[in-house]
């Protein structure tokens, strides 16, 4: 397992954390997910450990708390080996208290969190949203005072525009507080508006990125193709409201490329399209997720290979995004504003033993 530097932290963590969304399934969304329970996630956990993924991600709003409570049953006894990301933000009740990010609620939420999961202390903390009506001097004081107490280890932001994130990075150097060392942000294959400004943001100001829904909200696991109607069992028949727009026909172009280099490396869609993400610049980490053993093994096979250069290149040009306003224009002036869009170089475990 390849670990990475967590933005400008001294944390590293593996290319892949496992994400417990799927824990719980309560409500419709997160039924759709999956419906995991506890004795099927103490499978999960071990099986990612044993590959060597020792991060796992969850949110309190992720089946209203069952997923942090899953979670925190099946890591038991396994705690100390173990990074732990959760989130709070989005509403966990109807009063005017149970949403945002106030310091009234961030630290009773920390404290649930903290309770469910079964843990004195998170290592990860993000803020699952950008919350406009609190302060941001509020927001990060509290979180600040989180850590100095030591009940959280690091925190990270998810779903943040440009600006929300550097006047918060801004504000925590003017104070001395601590800063958001990741952004847990939505970058796919077929979802690459990540690069325009977030990637950027993330390269200047070390960020390190957490990428969220690395299949492009269930699109790219190569059962959805031309000509083809959706597969009976796939979350899109409920959850298609909730993800990213995507393009049908830009969708299936971007799959015969997959399908073409599938051919060719005896790799599957999910692994390629993993793979894609783990040389693009600023990815620290990408997040999977499963139903089921079957698709957490076949997710942690895409690690240990490279994809070749021109592989990548055919994939970076089938998916390319026309970018909207100012980003188009910058584009025509970057020989004085150059932009990080380019892979990172990539070695097998066998290269690397070698060098």
């Amino acid at each position: 397992m390849e670990f990475r530097q967590l933005g400008r932290s001294g944390l590293k963590v593996p290319v892949l954390s496992f994400g417990a969304a799927t824990f719980g399934g309560g409500g419709e969304l997160f039924k759709a997910w999956g419906e995991t329970d506890v004795k099927e996630a103490t499978r999960m956990v071990d099986l990612c450990v044993d590959a060597g993924v020792n991060f796992f991600d969850t949110a309190d709003v992720y089946s209203h708390g069952a997923s942090e409570e899953i979670l925190g049953k099946a890591i038991k006894g396994k705690r100390d080996q173990l990074l732990i990301s959760t989130k709070a933000t989005f509403a966990m009740g109807e009063g005017p208290n149970d949403v945002g990010s106030s310091r009234h609620r961030l630290i009773k939420t920390c404290e649930d969190s903290l309770r469910r999961l079964g843990t004195d202390y998170i290592d990860l903390y993000h803020m699952h949203g950008f919350d406009a009506l609190t302060p941001i001097e509020e927001v990060l004081s509290t979180l600040d005072h989180l850590v100095q107490s030591g009940k959280v280890r690091y925190i990270g932001c998810s779903n943040f525009s440009g600006w929300h994130l550097m006047k918060s990075l801004d504000i925590s150097k003017r104070y001395g507080w601590s800063r958001y060392i990741s952004h847990q942000a939505y970058y796919s294959l077929i979802g690459r508006e990540f690069e325009w400004e977030l990637m950027p943001l993330a390269a200047d100001q070390n960020v390190g990125t957490m990428v969220w829904s690395p299949l492009g909200w269930g699109r790219l696991t190569g059962k959805i193709r031309r000509n083809a109607p959706l597969p009976e069992v796939s979350r899109l028949h409920k959850t298609a409201e909730f993800g990213p727009p995507v393009n049908n026909e830009y969708l299936y172009d971007v799959v015969d490329v997959l399908d073409e280099i599938a051919a060719e490396t005896g790799k599957t869609i999910p692994q390629i399209s993993l793979n894609w993400l783990l040389q693009r610049p600023t990815v620290a980490n990408v997040v999977i997720g499963a139903r089921n053993e079957e698709q957490l093994k076949q997710n942690l096979g895409a690690i240990g290979w490279c994809l070749t250069e021109d592989q990548m290149a055919r994939l970076d040009s089938v998916s390319e995004q026309t970018p909207i306003y100012p980003y188009w224009h910058q584009r025509q002036f970057v020989e004085r504003n150059p932009l990080p869009v380019a892979a990172k170089p990539c070695r097998s475990p066998l290269e690397k033993v070698k060098k």
